[in-house]
């Protein structure tokens, strides 16, 4: 049997899930900004109070890794770590992006091309394209988009497009036939242990010490404006 807490806040939605054998017991999930710092250790403990469930008899901890938000990446990862090593548990890292396909899935009755993307400001999303079965087709990337983004896809086949960066591409080619674009979908821990089950399953637990977030690009400081 696995048991697997979750956690999830590569955007500014923090959510905490318990899988149990891959289905998902029990979820919470805050729309709340900036909640991470403060209140994911709250959301956690009573995630495990309501479920009844100690930490000592989790099997695993998982953690969404990115790509998204530098600063909520950095909490989710430092807190998964530190309930590893306090619980001495495997650390199972998923990326963000396919446990997004992994949310959709279930209602893509029609077996159409799965692309998430993230909002990283301007026009530029984080991006990455999955068939039906979850299959990579194109790799996580940054991109920046213009009135010839996945048009080559598009051609041949139906994409649902969700995230919230796909409003972006939304006003770009919502004309087109084979794009849908389906909205509300944020990433999501119950998602992520689906796919944390499996990989536990198949033995593809991280390295506590070493593992770092998917940050995809550097970070980068900006310096305030000057009041005038």
């Amino acid at each position: 049997m696995s048991l697997i807490l979750s956690i999830e806040t590569s955007t500014n939605v923090c959510s905490v899930a318990l899988t149990k054998d891959g289905s998902t017991l029990a979820t919470q999930k805050l729309y709340l900004e900036k909640s991470h710092s403060t209140l994911l250790t709250v959301v956690i403990q009573s995630l495990l109070d309501h479920t009844e469930v100690h930490k000592e008899d989790l099997s695993a901890i998982a953690v969404s890794k990115g790509p998204g938000s530098y600063t909520g990446l950095r909490i989710g990862v430092s807190t998964a770590k530190g309930l590893c090593y306090a619980l001495d548990k495997p650390l199972v890292a998923v990326n963000t992006l396919k446990a997004m396909a992994q949310e959709l899935s279930q209602y893509n009755s029609k077996g159409m091309l799965l692309c998430p993307m993230l909002d990283a400001r301007r026009m530029e999303v984080y991006t990455a394209l999955f068939d039906a079965d979850l299959n990579e087709i194109e790799p996580t990337k940054a991109l920046i988009l213009d009135e010839s983004s996945f048009l080559e896809t598009l051609a041949e086949n139906n994409v649902l497009f969700f995230g919230n960066g796909s409003d972006k591409l939304k006003s770009l080619v919502g004309e087109n036939a084979n794009a849908h674009f389906v909205e509300n979908i944020t990433p999501s821990a119950s998602a992520v242990g689906v796919l944390a089950a499996r990989a536990l399953g198949e033995g593809r637990a991280v390295d506590v010490a070493y593992f770092e977030p998917f940050y995809l690009k550097d970070f980068r400081a900006t310096k305030p404006k000057k009041l005038l």
